[in-house]
């Protein structure tokens, strides 16, 4: 396993969805339950299933993912691991940059040329899960497949935004349609159990986790030289012609992080007594920078259901079913709820306390504030008095320091709210 299998983990696009998280970083890199990015996901998946060979494809925004990847993931000398960075690149073989997930990967496989592998794993960079990839290793090779996908039952109503599949009694896959319309649906419902059937999870639907057998995917690259993406054209080709495609049933937690609702609600249900994505496992931990810092303090405030990361000083009266970041600081007489707070790249100094201006507030939530259903960027400043009520009454847009997404307040990195601030 360790020399024969390269990870490949697709940076993504723009990030459009996940506007203005996205503004100054690339998706992988987007904070997520406190401590860590996005793209600690899949690459902690990868060590827990002893692959040790990653690459992060990516060409938007990622000065900040650089510095993550490169203060984070350190082999010793005698491993021969690595995870590093493949940022799109003019070729005398391509002027572009990446035009979707496979042509990213045709234009990045040749960096993998003085390795030796057999197998290539494609990961997606924007999903909360934690699977074993051994697993998925041993079932392509037991099925003796050319290609894996591994797939999720679904209901109906999410169908409509994924690679929908039916396999035959092997397991094998023997028809693929990327999105289907609501009215094709129908053709589509595939064999499930009684109980996911009751849930109205009936169809098998692609997570965008793929194993190829590198030759196999040389010779699909070659013979469809001017596609560009897994989903839409490499796999429906590659069943199409006969490649033997194989599906890897998943029965975990799994969630696709693409947009700003679906990012909210996956860290706010980290906060649940027993979370379905389990942060507390010895055996699929998660790992993410070690910054060092020290352990937060707190005084005379309520908590329910939250999680509090290292470095924060807080004061406030009630935090509930929050999410805290790391070096966060919020003030006295402040409560907080449903929100995401993303914390700070560096502590508010002693020299800031002495010299705060009613113009430019603290680093940090200031004192009697109330947030609800709100995400605060990293360094963002608050004032004191302010309050901010998101839900389905605010218009979605674009304003002078903040944003609203599905009724989710979102105030971008660095933004000052000053003191008095009222919205909702």
């Amino acid at each position: 396993m360790k020399s024969s299998t390269i990870a490949i983990i697709l940076g993504g696009g723009r990030g459009t969805r996940l506007h203005p998280l996205t503004g100054h970083r690339s998706k992988p890199a987007v904070p997520v339950a406190g401590k860590y990015r996005l793209v600690d996901i899949p690459i902690s998946n990868c060590l827990n299933s002893d692959i040790r060979k990653i690459y992060v494809l990516t060409q938007f925004n990622s000065a900040s993912l650089n510095r993550h990847i490169k203060n984070t993931y350190n082999f010793d000398l005698f491993s021969h691991g690595f995870v590093d960075i493949l940022a799109a690149e003019q070729t005398p073989k391509s002027q572009n940059w990446f035009q979707g997930t496979a042509d990213a990967v045709r234009q990045s496989i040749h960096h993998m040329s003085n390795h030796d592998y057999e197998h290539v794993l494609v990961l997606s960079g924007d999903q909360l899960y934690q699977m074993d990839f051994r697993k998925v290793m041993d079932h392509h090779k037991e099925q003796g497949a050319d290609l894996t996908v591994a797939t999720i039952p679904v209901t109906g109503d999410d169908a409509t935004g994924f690679g929908i599949m039916k396999t035959n009694k092997e397991g094998m896959i023997d028809s693929f349609v990327e999105k289907p319309s609501h009215d094709e649906l129908s053709e589509w419902k595939s064999r499930t159990s009684p109980e996911l059937k009751e849930k109205g999870k009936e169809y098998l639907a692609s997570m965008g986790i793929y194993v190829f057998n590198k030759e196999v995917m040389k010779r699909l690259f070659n013979e469809n030289p001017d596609a560009t993406d897994f989903g839409k054209e490499i796999i429906p080709k590659a069943i199409k012609e006969g490649t033997k495609v194989s599906s890897y049933s998943f029965d975990g937690y799994w969630t696709d992080i693409g947009t700003i609702k679906s990012f909210f609600e996956a860290n706010l249900e980290l906060t649940d007594t027993l979370p379905a994505f389990n942060l507390y496992d010895d055996e699929q931990q998660i790992y993410t920078r070690a910054r060092l810092l020290p352990a937060s303090k707190l005084a005379g405030t309520n908590l329910e259901r939250v999680i509090v990361s290292e470095g924060c000083i807080i004061e406030a009266s009630r935090i509930e079913r929050s999410v805290v970041g790391i070096r966060s600081r919020i003030g006295k007489g402040t409560s907080i709820e449903e929100s995401i707070i993303m914390g700070n790249d560096y502590f508010t100094t002693r020299e800031d306390l002495a010299n705060r201006s009613t113009d430019r507030p603290l680093m940090g939530i200031g004192e009697r504030c109330f947030l609800s259903k709100t995400i605060v960027d990293k360094n963002v400043r608050i004032g004191d008095d302010v309050k901010i009520v998101g839900g389905s009454h605010l218009e979605d847009g674009k304003f002078d320091n903040y944003y609203v997404v599905d009724g989710i307040v979102i105030i971008p990195k660095g933004k000052v709210i000053p003191d008095g601030f009222k919205l909702g």
